[in-house]
């Protein structure tokens, strides 16, 4: 644990208070993590907007400080922001994100809780091997499903597939102006195949990192996208999906306990 501000995320331990928060909600969007500070918490205190990472710690209703940070969108920027995390104190990162579904019972505006990740991101072979598993912490993932339970929001577990790019790494053939490599053509198909649930970006990473550097961490994210239909994101459902993961998050953080 260190009080020096840290490069990236630009704030210290000394800078979270006298009563600093060990679980962190994690956003790839800045906007998002400022919509979870301001709508959730109170005694809100901004504190940094560095670099686009911007952070906010506040009290959420039951006392326990919480703090929300931003990744950025993908593997490399996430694996820079959880370790100044971690070195700050942070001991439980809930990843707040969105996805795409690849299967049809899936559908946009639901949310998919990760429980482990087919994991193809060139951060995360900087962390541990490829045959390294990337799995949620097993007391969080049930922490998420029983927050969902309770708010009524419908759900799924299962595996996601974390992938390093938005467009050819999720399959986007209509959206990339040349043919795809020869082994990202039909994959997302072998990974329904596979019962894997959703496309997303970082939380393979982010796994992998909970195991090698041992702290804990989930993810839940709102489906914003049908990839059985088509490949655009569906934007009149995109707040409610994103809403939707926000609170399982928040309420999950509510309740949590350390299990051991």
């Amino acid at each position: 644990m260190t009080n020096a501000t840290l490069y990236h995320i630009g704030f210290g331990r000394n800078d979270l208070g006298e009563t600093p928060p060990s679980i962190a909600l994690l956003s790839g969007d800045p906007e998002r993590a400022k919509l979870i500070a301001h709508s959730y918490l109170h005694s809100v205190r901004l504190l940094s907007e560095n670099r686009g990472l911007d952070s906010y710690v506040g009290i959420l209703p039951n006392g326990r400080s919480l703090l929300c940070a931003t990744s950025g969108m993908g593997a490399s920027s996430t694996s820079i922001v959880v370790h100044e995390l971690v070195q700050v104190g942070i001991r439980l990162i809930i990843r707040v994100g969105s996805c795409g579904s690849i299967q049809e019972h899936v559908a946009v505006g639901s949310t998919v809780i990760t429980s482990a990740a087919l994991c193809r991101q060139g951060a995360a072979n900087d962390i541990a091997p490829i045959e390294y598993p990337a799995a949620a912490d097993p007391f969080v993932t049930v922490a998420l499903a029983h927050a969902a339970n309770t708010l009524n929001v419908k759900y799924h577990v299962g595996i996601t597939a974390s992938v390093d790019t938005f467009y050819e790494g999720q399959e986007r053939s209509q959206s990339v102006q040349r043919p795809l490599l020869r082994s990202l053509r039909e994959i997302t198909e072998e990974y329904r195949s596979l019962n894997i649930l959703n496309y997303e970006m970082e939380s393979g990473t982010l796994f992998k990192m909970a195991g090698v550097y041992g702290f804990r961490a989930g993810c839940v994210c709102g489906v914003v996208a049908q990839r059985t239909v088509k490949e655009d994101i569906v934007l009149a459902e995109k707040d409610t999906a994103i809403d939707n993961a926000i609170r399982i998050a928040i309420k999950a953080a509510e309740q949590w306990e350390e299990p051991y």
